[in-house]
């Protein structure tokens, strides 16, 4: 019998803490809507999530669409790839896989690896820019040297690369090495 009391006091208390430690990890939505009303990106982008996802507000894909144009239009990486995602999947926003790729091509020139996946992607079906192996191989092969997480990125990229001769893939390969080292030169001056 105490088993079962010292069981239940202990699924009890470790219920409170995991909405103690849920607590603060979710950010206050009073606070956020403040900061990005105010034009934070960083806010603009964590408000466009929350309403992604529905976290601490009704999921509505236009408003996620409406503050992440927000914090993309000020440069802020991650929310040009959210607001690309949107437009690749027609949520909040009318499918467009041609803005799609411009807000991704954002967001992957400042080395973000999800954008540089989501790129690599369209560039090798053709989605909202021409079908391009070498271009695909390119992307893809940034993102994977940072491995995005959930996403098997080197077999996405070696299936690219079975669509190109050796000199195209050389050359897709040389472009990589060399973004690497003009980014390893700018993030080490």
């Amino acid at each position: 019998m105490h088993f079962w009391i010292a069981l239940a006091l202990l699924a009890s208390v470790q219920g409170a803490l995991a909405q103690s430690r849920d607590a603060a990890l979710t950010p206050d939505l009073s606070t956020v809507k403040r900061q990005a009303a105010s034009g934070d990106p960083k806010a603009e982008a964590e408000l466009g999530t929350m309403y992604e996802k529905g976290d601490g507000v009704p999921q509505d894909y236009p408003q996620a669409a409406s503050w992440f144009r927000k914090a993309a239009e000020q440069g802020a990486a991650t929310a040009q790839n959210d607001l690309g995602t949107l437009y690749d999947h027609g949520q909040g926003v009318s499918q467009d896989h041609s803005q799609a790729a411009i807000w991704y091509r954002r967001a992957a020139e400042q080395n973000l690896a999800e954008a540089q996946y989501n790129l690599g992607v369209l560039y090798k079906h053709g989605w909202g820019v021409p079908q391009d192996y070498e271009k695909a191989y390119f992307w893809l092969d940034l993102a994977a040297a940072k491995k995005v997480e959930g996403i098997d990125v080197d077999r996405v990229r070696d299936d690219a690369a079975s669509h190109l001769k050796p000199a195209d893939l050389s050359r897709a390969q040389e472009r990589a090495r060399k973004w690497f080292e003009d980014h390893l030169k700018k993030a080490n001056p």
